[in-house]
């Protein structure tokens, strides 16, 4: 437990006050919405200041695991993927992790993502997912359009996975994604190009709502193979 010791510097203080908040909220058992014991009572029981205490708050919430409003108590937070997100922008800023590399992780993930939607969707989830692949072909001459209901097709599919690991991570790679895609769609300069584009989406939905995984994977695994080479050509690696 954090104690006030004179060896102990406020960066560690405020470290291992977050394990204790974290620790907190397990042993608990608290989920999303539930409430954490206020700034005042916590710096009490562990024997620290309130500013040790706010700043761990803020560590956390920085975190995307706790959610902190004024004037109210810091609740649990529902599962996000915005730490994550920032976590792969930054590799990419700094040449630590590379385009290249991103569309090949999400080849992997998204191939199973659209096996597992193709044998759990709901007939709503697989409505929806269609809707945005047409959306997509409704929008052509618009590429900002274009691109956020390719962006939510895909995260669709990945919330009809059923897992909420892979949701989290498809939806972490949408701010790279945002970066990377329109130079995707400009170097598709033939309108036939992106016309195929946009029918491969939907006929891999088409596929998840026909509950054929083995098309759906084969389709998804040649979109990605078709976009990393695009990109490739462009320059982009």
């Amino acid at each position: 437990m954090p104690h006030q010791a004179s060896d102990n510097t406020g960066t560690t203080l405020v470290s291992e006050t977050v394990g204790v908040i974290t620790q907190h909220i397990r042993n608990n058992e608290l989920g999303p919405g539930d409430r954490l014991p206020s700034e005042t009572k916590l710096a009490k029981e562990l024997n620290v200041s309130r500013t040790v205490v706010r700043e761990a708050f803020r560590s956390l919430a920085a975190m995307r695991l706790i959610n902190l409003k004024a004037g109210k108590r810091a609740t649990v937070a529902n599962l996000d993927h915005g730490a994550m997100s920032l976590m792969i922008e930054h590799g990419v800023l700094t040449e630590q992790i590379s385009v290249q590399q991103i569309y090949d992780v999400r080849r992997t993930i998204e191939t199973r993502t659209v096996t597992l939607a193709s044998l759990r969707r709901s007939k709503t989830e697989a409505q929806e997912i269609r809707r945005h692949a047409m959306q997509m072909q409704a929008h052509m001459d618009d590429a900002d359009r274009v691109m956020e209901h390719d962006l939510a097709f895909h995260l669709e599919i990945a919330k009809a996975s059923r897992n909420p690991i892979f949701a989290m991570i498809v939806g972490a790679f949408q701010g790279v994604s945002r970066q990377s895609w329109p130079i995707g769609w400009r170097s598709r300069t033939e309108e036939e190009q992106r016309h195929a584009m946009i029918q491969t989406h939907i006929n891999i939905a088409d596929a998840i709502a026909a509950g054929d995984p083995q098309r759906a994977s084969m389709l998804m695994t040649a979109h990605f193979d078709d976009s990393i080479k695009v990109l490739l050509d462009a320059g982009l690696s």
